[in-house]
């Protein structure tokens, strides 16, 4: 009986297991991996993991857009807001992937940059030519 309960509680919050996976995915990769490409792919994953994590907790079932027609309400019932998604956390992942696609951006640039400069990607040795 306690098995059949807890089978059904990791089955029914699957989602929230993938993300958790794909953040620790993430964080490994940043903290383990000497190449710099590897660490922001890493970086990446982790972003990605945390926007769709704030993406799942904030859908609703059985509710519409908050969009109030002219009529739609009657006088004496107001607006319930259990009938409607919250548009805020989505609007704040848009602009969380928007920062994620810009700090990839950036930091891609950096690795070029110290790829001109160093001829390698791994971070030992970048490091030993500095301390030369």
């Amino acid at each position: 009986m306690i098995v059949d309960a807890v089978t059904l509680l990791l089955v029914s919050k699957i989602n929230y297991w993938i993300y958790i996976v794909l953040m620790m995915l993430g964080l490994y990769a940043m903290m383990t991996k000497k190449n710099l490409v590897k660490k922001i792919i890493g970086m990446n994953i982790l972003q990605t993991a945390v926007i769709l994590f704030f993406i799942s907790i904030s859908a609703k079932n059985n509710a519409t857009i908050p969009i109030i027609e002219h009529g739609q309400t009657s006088s004496h019932s107001g607006v319930q807001a259990v009938d409607y998604i919250n548009p805020l956390p989505h609007v704040l992942m848009l602009t969380a992937i928007v920062v994620a696609v810009a700090t990839l951006g950036v930091a891609l640039a950096l690795v070029i940059k110290l790829f001109n400069q160093y001829g390698t990607l791994e971070e030992d040795e970048i490091i030993a030519r500095l301390e030369e």
